[in-house]
C-alpha cells in the first residue's frame, strides 16, 4: 500500500516513481563519527581530567548529568560542529550522542522524570552551568553550582602537550600571538580596538607546533603582549621540570619584542626569535643593502633580498644591545625592509636561515588561530560577562585538543594526516547510521555507501592501541 504522511516533501518524478521526503526515518543521527571522539578521549583522558578541575557543589542524589557527562557532551557537540547551547534541546535525544558520552542507558528511558524520559542528555538549562557559574558560587547558591578552577584548567593544557611526547624533543618553539574577537553586545570587557576597526576581545594564544598550550581572553584596551611573561612564568617552570635539557625558543611578532618579556627569557635561558617594528635607524642601518636589493630588481625585473646582522639597542626602551637581523628587500611596489630581534647565536644561525625558516615559521600557528575560531567557535563569546566567555574558550581549546589527537594518533601517515579540523569533521564524523538500542547492545549501523571504510577501520584500530599502551606519537614543533 501507498504510505502518506501529512508533512511529506514532494521533490521530483522518476518516469513512474516520485522522490519523496520525510522525518518518519526513525532513530538516525548524522553524527556516527562521534564514536572516534570517545575513543580518543579513551586514549587522552583528556575531557574526564578537564572535569577534575570543576567543583560540584550540587547535591549528589539530585544529580543526571555528571560534570563529566556535561563536559564530553558540550565538547563533543562542539566538534561535531554546534556552536550553541540551544542545539542540545535537540541533540539531547540521540543516543549514538549519548552513548558516545557515556550514558548507560542511550534511550533515556531510565529518567526520573517522564517528560525527559526520551532525552538521555543534559538540555541547554543545565549546560549553560558550565559557563555562567560565578567564581563564589557554593552549596548555598540556588541555581549554578559548578565552579571551574581557572588555575587547574591552565595546568592541564600544559600537561597534556607534556603528556604528548614519548621522548623529551631536543628544542621546542612556543609562538605567542594575540587576535581579534569581534563582539556584538555589551559585554564585559568590550573595548573599540583601532587596529582591528571594530569592537573586540583580545585573547592571547600559545602554540607549540598544532598543540595549544594556553588561550587567555583578554579586553582589547590593552598592549597586545599583555600577560606574556605571566604565562612564561607558569609554562616554562612545567616545561623544565619534565625535560631539563630542552631548548625553549619564544617566537612572536613585533607586538612581543618588549624589554620585559626578552629580558625573563634572558634570566631562564629561553631563547627568543621576535619581529621588530622598523624606524629611522634601523632602516638606515641597511641601507646599502637596501641600495643592492633594489639595483639586483631593476636588472632582474624579480623581488630581490639582502640580509644583514647588527647590533641594535633602542634609545630608552631596552636595557642592552641585541642582536638583530635585517631583511632588505624589494618588490614591484618598492621597498620592504623587515627587522628580527633575537637571542640566537650567528654561529649556529646565519641571517638568512634565522629570517627565512625560523621566523617565517611563525605563519603556520596564524593558521591553527583559524582553526579554533572558524572550526570550532573560540570566538562564539556572546555572554555578558568576561569569566563566561574565557570558559567558552577553554572548551573550545579543549574540542581542538580532542581533534588535533585524532589527526596525530589516527591519521599520521594518511593523506589527511594534515588537514584542517572541519575537513576532519566533514569527513569522519558527519556519517549518516541507523542506531536500536536493546538490552544488551547499541548497534550502530553506519551508511553503506560511505566512502572512508577502510581509512575508518584504521583509525579504530590505531586508537585502540594507543589506549592500550598509552603512549602518542611526538608532535611537530
Amino acid at each position: 500500500m501507498t504510505q502518506c504522511s501529512s508533512d511529506a516533501i514532494e521533490f521530483k518524478r522518476l518516469l513512474k516513481r516520485s522522490v519523496v521526503a520525510d522525518f518518519m526515518g526513525g532513530t538516525i543521527t548524522s553524527d556516527a563519527g562521534a564514536l572516534l571522539l570517545d575513543q580518543t578521549e579513551e586514549a587522552l583522558c583528556l575531557l574526564r581530567r578537564a572535569a577534575g578541575c570543576f567543583r560540584d557543589h550540587r547535591d549528589g542524589d539530585l544529580i543526571e548529568h555528571s560534570v563529566d557527562d556535561l563536559i564530553r557532551q558540550r565538547v563533543f557537540g562542539l566538534a561535531l560542529g554546534y556552536e550553541d547551547l540551544n542545539d542540545h534541546d535537540e541533540l539531547s535525544r540521540d543516543p549514538l550522542l549519548a552513548a558516545a558520552v557515556g550514558k548507560s542507558e542511550p534511550s533515556g528511558e531510565g529518567r526520573r522524570c517522564r517528560r525527559d524520559r526520551a532525552r538521555p542528555l543534559a538540555g541547554k538549562s543545565t549546560l549553560n552551568r558550565l559557563e555562567l557559574t560565578g567564581s563564589e558560587a557554593g552549596a548555598g547558591t540556588r541555581y549554578k553550582k559548578i565552579v571551574l578552577d581557572f588555575a587547574a584548567m591552565r595546568s592541564l593544557l600544559v600537561e597534556v602537550f607534556l603528556e604528548a611526547y614519548e621522548h623529551p624533543p631536543k628544542q621546542i618553539v612556543l609562538d605567542f600571538d594575540a587576535t581579534d574577537d569581534s563582539l556584538h553586545g555589551r559585554q564585559e570587557g568590550r573595548f573599540f580596538h583601532g587596529y582591528y576597526g571594530h569592537y573586540c576581545y583580545l585573547p592571547l594564544y600559545v602554540f607549540c607546533g598544532d598543540h595549544l598550550l594556553a588561550a587567555e581572553l583578554r579586553p582589547s584596551n590593552i598592549d597586545a603582549s599583555a600577560g606574556t611573561v605571566e604565562l612564561l612564568e607558569r609554562i616554562v617552570p612545567a616545561i623544565r621540570r619534565r625535560w631539563p635539557q630542552t631548548q625553549i625558543i619564544l617566537r612572536g611578532d613585533s607586538g612581543f619584542a618588549r624589554e620585559p618579556i626578552m629580558a625573563f627569557c634572558e634570566v631562564h635561558d629561553v631563547d627568543y626569535v621576535l619581529g621588530l617594528a622598523q624606524n629611522s635607524r634601523l632602516t638606515a642601518e641597511i641601507g646599502e643593502e637596501l641600495a643592492q636589493a633594489e639595483a639586483e630588481w631593476e636588472r632582474s625585473g624579480q623581488a630581490a633580498r639582502r640580509f644583514k646582522d647588527f647590533c641594535y639597542r633602542t634609545l630608552d626602551s631596552w636595557t642592552r644591545s641585541r642582536r638583530v637581523v635585517g631583511k632588505a628587500e624589494h618588490l614591484d611596489k618598492g621597498a620592504n625592509p623587515r627587522f628580527v630581534v633575537t637571542s640566537l647565536s650567528p654561529e649556529a644561525h646565519a641571517a638568512r636561515g634565522l629570517y627565512e625558516d625560523r621566523y617565517c615559521g611563525r605563519g603556520e600557528m596564524e593558521n591553527r588561530i583559524k582553526e579554533q575560531q572558524m572550526c570550532l567557535f573560540a570566538d562564539r563569546t556572546s555572554t555578558g560577562w568576561l569569566r563566561s566567555n574565557q570558559i567558552r574558550l577553554w572548551l573550545s581549546s579543549l574540542a581542538y585538543l580532542l581533534l588535533s589527537a585524532l589527526r596525530r594518533l589516527g591519521l599520521w601517515g594518511t593523506p589527511m594526516a594534515r588537514s584542517r579540523c572541519d575537513t576532519i569533521r566533514l569527513r569522519l564524523l558527519k556519517i549518516g547510521a541507523s542506531v536500536r538500542v536493546s538490552v544488551r547492545r547499541v548497534w550502530v549501523s553506519l551508511a553503506s555507501g560511505y566512502p572512508l571504510q577502510t581509512l575508518f577501520h584504521r583509525i579504530y584500530r590505531r586508537l585502540q592501541a594507543a589506549i592500550a599502551r598509552r603512549v602518542f606519537r611526538p608532535l611537530r614543533c
